[in-house]
């Protein structure tokens, strides 16, 4: 391994899970690996095998299935343990075997109750059986960072006579500081004899909220695998956030002296992804100003701040939303917002408006954005055609007739009006009635815009409530929005896209 190279070591199966109300069911958790797999992290801790008979099928099934990272088995340092793991592992193409056991005081006197000593000799009998199963043999020091320096040296410079092959020195219960994580660090990496041939890992809790900056200025001072969870899952507070850590990686890549190529086996492009998939299978929602993946994380409302990007990037964002596999920054728009904002998301639904258009617009806006927390594209819209202009309405619906089931291809005939002087009849077929009355006005104007968005809702009650659509269009990069209202959820779904498809080639001609 080259020694830039920092390995990301995913436990969001295992200590992930372990966040109370997180279980997954062993479906789920192969579907996790498989994008964690695609996301390209370099380890995958698929599970704690001896815990329980689904832990140790669902580490078995991963095991055989996922291909590309190494799989790894939690054990404690006990051979019932061990021997588990190696078995759950044993179709693993590449497989480690994470053994653990408390080096700190309070956990060798109180939980173990067990000496120094005895302790050490576990710890190297666990390791040397492990490699009975496996030549990539990882162990941890439980609660190292509260460890005598002296007798974490000893411990770990037992295991690598052993053969262990990773070090892993985890900030259990999230105690220290960066500046002391570093230092740690950096004396084993300076007195463990033999760590010259193993790597050095990072493994920090949350509970101070420091577990990212700790993980980093591990790496900083030597480690170079860091173990961390998506949406930073774990006990109490949490992981370090995989997602936070590889962009901190990835966005600070001279600061680690190395570039991002060097530093990192990670498809970024996958991290949006696989976020998304492991909060809606643990029911985990991430909350909006999370680092990297939230809402907010960017979204931009500030007028100054929106002007400011709007003219560079690079004025507000360190790192654009496409390298995480968004489409792009979200523009919102708020009390907040400064006229420069407002009069670019207005170009983006295609208004072209004169300064005393956009003064009395701008000034309606700011009446709306008073009582609203968030202003839509819907409320855009409404506020220009309402108190500004009316779209000429080129194109007018004169009939539509929907012929669908359970047998036949959904086919809609359709009859359009062009400037009130000529019509046009077409039938068309499609994936579903709305698609195909969408493909027949298409033929029927000649106009080919992308649909960008479609949702129809009840604004009465009772069996013949009114449905009002809404629908997005796009075109050369421009946004429409059309409305349309009908008893009948298809007609008020036509309507709304022969209006969008009007003030699309409204804005044409005034182009």
């Amino acid at each position: 391994m080259p020694d830039n190279k920092v390995l990301i070591f995913d436990t969001t199966l295992r200590d992930g899970e372990q966040s109370p109300g997180a279980s997954l069911s062993i479906t789920e958790k192969l579907e996790i690996a498989q994008q964690l797999a695609k996301l390209g992290v370099d380890v995958i801790e698929a599970g704690f095998p001896i815990s329980s008979p689904a832990q140790f099928e669902a580490t078995r099934l991963v095991s055989e299935q996922v291909q590309g990272p190494v799989i790894a088995g939690l054990a404690r340092a006990n051979k019932k343990d061990i021997a588990s793991a190696g078995e759950a592992l044993q179709a693993a193409r590449k497989k480690r075997i994470h053994t653990f056991i408390a080096t700190s005081p309070v956990h060798m006197e109180h939980k173990l109750c067990k000496s120094p000593q005895q302790v050490l000799k576990m710890a190297v009998e666990a390791v040397e059986y492990a490699k009975t199963f496996t030549d990539d043999v990882e162990f941890s020091p439980e609660d190292a960072c509260r460890t005598e320096m002296d007798f974490l040296i000893e411990v770990l410079t037992a295991v690598v006579q052993a053969g262990a092959t990773t070090l892993n020195i985890p900030d259990t219960v999230g105690y220290v500081l960066p500046y002391e994580y570093g230092q740690i660090i950096a004396q084993i990496k300076a007195k463990v004899k033999g760590v010259e041939n193993c790597v050095i890992s990072t493994h920090c809790h949350n509970d101070l909220g420091l577990a990212v900056a700790n993980s980093l200025a591990g790496v900083r001072n030597g480690a170079r695998q860091v173990e961390c969870a998506i949406n930073g899952l774990g006990e109490r507070a949490g992981n370090a956030a995989l997602e936070e850590i590889v962009m901190g990686l990835h966005t600070r890549a001279s600061f680690f002296g190395a570039s991002v190529d060097e530093l990192l086996n990670i498809n970024t492009k996958e991290i949006y992804r696989t976020s998304q998939m492991v909060s809606q299978r643990t029911g985990f929602v991430i909350q909006p100003n999370k680092a990297i993946v939230g809402a907010n994380a960017f979204a931009h409302e500030a007028g100054i701040h929106v002007d400011g990007l709007l003219k560079d990037r690079s004025t507000y964002e360190i790192m654009i939303p496409e390298t995480i596999g968004l489409g792009g920054s979200r523009m919102v728009l708020g009390r907040h917002t400064g006229r420069a904002g407002f009069v670019d998301r207005c170009n983006q639904l295609g208004f072209k408006l004169t300064d005393d258009e956009l003064e009395m617009a701008y000034g309606k806006f700011l009446e709306i954005a008073d009582k609203k927390k968030e202003v839509f594209d819907e409320d855009l819209e409404a506020i220009i055609n309402d108190e500004i202009h009316v779209v000429e309405q080129i194109y007018k619906l004169e009939y539509l007739q929907i012929a669908c089931g359970s047998g036949p291809l959904p086919t809609a005939s359709v009859i359009v009006s062009v400037k009130g002087e000529k019509t046009e009849k077409v039938a068309a077929c499609g994936d579903g009635p709305v698609d195909a009355a969408y493909e027949a006005i298409r033929i029927a104007t000649g106009q080919k815009p992308k649909l960008e968005s479609y949702s129809i809702h009840a604004v009465t009650e009772g069996k013949e409530a009114l449905g009002e659509s809404i629908v997005k269009i796009s075109n050369n990069n421009k946004l429409f929005i059309g409305k349309g209202l009908s008893t009948d959820i298809i007609e008020a779904s036509a309507k709304a896209f022969i209006d969008a498809i009007n003030k699309m080639v409204a804005v044409q001609k005034k182009d």
